[in-house]
């Protein structure tokens, strides 16, 4: 049932792209774990990126994003998950288990390293997809060239270790499931101006890389 209420939902967000509706109807969710890292960092970065795609891809999202936990049924309501945050995270075997269905079932998720998270999120993924493992995205993806073109690929956002910025994935039977970005921090980006005092130029990238993201994930699976 709940892969059915996903591909209905993915169904909706392709039509979105192409024709506004009266209503807005599919909404953004940003994914709560446990552990103690602070998932519910950036508070403004989504509300801004949902604004940005709802002017410049037409999409009609909902005004503000919902928070849904990694084990909840919920969570297969959003063709988008975005996750984020500095510290610890863990999944316990019935959230790897309800991950893993809603990524399979067509789910998309964005994990954006907000500093420090890597050496925990990537064994909770591996543990989501024991069979995979993160693969670097070659500039040439997809992704990297939906409504934004981006030839050099992820955009660098924040210095953090002053290394360039990575974006990997897991790719399950040919269909990219999990983006994560590292060392570039796009929600920081996202966030209202004032936050991070990050020029117009470099809010702007993070803001169209975050929308070549919504209409990747809206696409056709």
């Amino acid at each position: 049932m709940n892969k059915i209420k996903l591909l209905f939902v993915l169904m909706c967000s392709v039509v979105i792209l192409a024709m506004v509706p009266a209503t807005p109807t599919i909404e953004i969710g940003l994914l709560k774990y446990n552990g103690g890292g602070d998932w519910y960092s950036n508070p403004t970065s989504l509300p801004n990126l949902i604004n940005f795609c709802n002017k410049n891809l037409k999409t009609n999202l909902k005004a503000d994003y919902v928070t849904v936990e990694a084990g909840s049924s919920e969570i297969f309501n959003f063709p988008f998950i975005h996750m984020t945050g500095h510290g610890n995270v863990v999944f316990s075997n019935q959230e790897t288990e309800n991950l893993r269905n809603y990524l399979i079932s067509g789910g998309f998720l964005h994990i954006d390293d907000n500093y420090g998270m890597d050496k925990f999120v990537r064994p909770q993924m591996q543990k989501v997809f024991p069979e995979l493992d993160f693969v670097e995205l070659p500039h040439s993806h997809p992704v990297f060239h939906q409504r934004y073109n981006f030839p050099k690929g992820l955009p660098k956002i924040h210095e953090h270790d002053n290394k360039p910025a990575q974006a990997f994935g897991l790719v399950y039977k040919g269909r990219l499931v999990c983006f994560y970005s590292f060392e570039s921090d796009l929600g920081d980006g996202w966030e209202d101006q004032e936050v991070h005092k990050d020029s117009k130029e470099t809010r702007l990238k993070a803001l169209q890389m975050g929308a070549n993201l919504i209409q990747y994930a809206f696409g056709p699976k």
